[in-house]
């Protein structure tokens, strides 16, 4: 372990890489920024004849303020207080947030109340089957409006390639697609095995079971799921666990 340990993130190409970086800065690490999600927005907005809308990221919120969307009187639910603050910032009024901000606690906080109801799902192209499967075992009529998609960035991968080197500590990964990405960087550069390699010697953080699950089938050990699903919490135990708590 390492009293500043080189950290890599892979949030998305834009403020929130800013924003985890800086965190990562405050907690002592030498932060490594390697974008791995980048969004494509398809314009489309949540249909308006729905009994609930449900958002699952900050970008969704403000990209259907750009596209205009105005409610009509859904009951809006947000996976997690950074969508839910978000929809607020654009304007929205948020109904319902879970108390487990993944897919699985949205189900658990809608399940008894959607039976017989219309839930639209508006999020990226890489949504979690968790929730629509959730939602439609509760009972509820459920449609999905792709917001965007999220492609892998070009340049992306140098955190591939020091995990390949053995210059990387610890790696935080905030969704199964982060995974996917980094290992695609990875053989794109014709280093996969050895960054697989490196990377057991490293703290592996993620966000949630299901990333964790992702990891672990593509090769990658994981040392810890954050204890909640935001990144500021994935960011401070991972780093804790690669300086060794000292």
């Amino acid at each position: 372990m390492t009293e500043t340990p080189t950290v890599a993130v892979f949030r998305p190409d834009d403020d929130r890489i800013e924003r985890a970086t800086e965190l990562l800065a405050e907690l002592g690490a030498e932060p490594v920024p390697d974008p791995m999600l980048a969004v494509e927005a398809t314009d489309a907005v949540p249909r308006t004849d729905a009994d609930y809308v449900v958002f699952t990221s900050k970008t969704g919120a403000e990209l259907i303020a750009a596209a205009g969307w105005e409610p009509t009187g859904e009951t809006v639910c947000a996976i997690g207080p950074a969508t839910a603050d978000a929809l607020r910032a654009e304007g929205y009024a948020v109904d319902l947030v879970p108390e487990e901000f993944t897919s699985s606690g949205l189900v658990a906080a809608l399940s008894d109340a959607v039976d017989g109801a219309r839930v639209e799902v508006a999020r990226s192209d890489h949504g979690s089957p968790v929730l629509l499967d959730g939602l439609e075992e509760a009972g509820a009529y459920v449609h999905e409006t792709i917001l965007y998609r999220l492609v892998r960035p070009e340049g992306s991968g140098e955190s591939a390639r020091l995990a390949a080197a053995g210059d990387l500590d610890a790696a935080c990964f905030t969704s199964s697609l982060t995974v996917d990405h980094f290992l695609e960087a990875a053989a794109e550069a014709g280093v996969r095995e050895a960054t697989i390699a490196g990377l057991e010697d490293a703290v592996v953080g993620v966000i949630g079971e299901p990333t964790a699950e992702t990891a672990a089938e593509r090769g990658v050990d994981v040392d810890l799921v954050a204890s909640e699903a935001t990144f500021e919490r994935l960011a401070a135990e991972t780093v804790d666990a690669a300086t060794d708590g000292e």
